[in-house]
């Protein structure tokens, strides 16, 4: 690791994100104690049948306590979630909604959900996608970071971004053809407005319960892991309707 990758905090247990699941979990729990305790409010029977019958109740009653416990930092932040470090962003120029990916090119998961946010950009043409570079996993994600954000600075990350997926796993050599089809240099360089961008990632997946990459925020959803096709394209619905 050089000196300039010592400046980027590596990510640690995610204690903020452990409690705020462990709370999903115990409201749930709570939740279900009362209705079942309670048949003066509610029939236990009914409610235990209609959960038995459809246990997505319970996934959505968890999706909502998620989403109104990080509402306040969206809110507070939107700014600088949504707006792309230079041309860091694919798809529409005046979007309709911004589905916004917090990546490491080293994820295997953020490698498997990158044919799926490529269709739905096809798709979609009233999507953008902001990709935010948050190196987690070793010196050479934070080499191909920087680099990323080297090339997104001269209006080439898509160049760069298509060619490391392409390569696989960052390393000197991918991370050196990947900037080569980019038409960059291959070492990063030491750049005060990079370091400020990966710091200000790291810090805001902290507050959003990142837990590790990716890190998907669309309108007022926040899904961690390779959620898939079908929920990011029924978030990024949902997130139009309401916009």
């Amino acid at each position: 690791m050089s000196a300039t990758d010592a400046a980027v905090p590596r990510a640690k247990p995610n204690l903020i994100g452990a409690a705020l699941v462990g709370g999903i979990i115990g409201s749930l729990i709570t939740l279900a104690v009362l209705l079942f305790a309670a048949p003066s409010l509610l029939s236990s029977r009914i409610v235990r049948a209609g959960i038995l019958a459809d246990p997505q109740i319970l996934v959505d009653a968890s999706d909502a306590l998620r989403d109104a416990q990080y509402a306040p930092v969206l809110s507070a932040n939107r700014a600088a979630i949504e707006t792309p470090f230079g041309s860091s962003w694919k798809g529409a120029s005046k979007p309709e909604v911004t589905l916004v990916e917090f990546f490491d090119y080293a994820c295997p998961y953020c490698k498997a959900s990158n044919p799926a946010v490529d269709r739905l950009l096809q798709e979609d043409k009233g999507l953008r996608v902001v990709y935010r570079e948050l190196p987690i996993l070793g010196p050479d994600s934070v080499s191909a970071a920087r680099l990323s954000l080297e090339a997104s600075k001269l209006g080439r990350f898509a160049q760069f971004h298509d060619a490391l997926w392409a390569t696989g796993r960052p390393s000197p050599e991918t991370n050196a053809q990947a900037a080569a089809a980019a038409g960059i240099p291959a070492q990063p360089v030491q750049d005060g407005a990079i370091e400020a961008e990966l710091n200000s990632n790291l810090k805001l997946a902290g507050q959003l319960g990142a837990t590790g990459t990716p890190l998907f925020v669309v309108g007022d959803r926040v899904m961690n892991g390779a959620v898939g096709y079908d929920m990011l394209k029924d978030a990024i619905a949902k997130a139009r309707a309401k916009a």
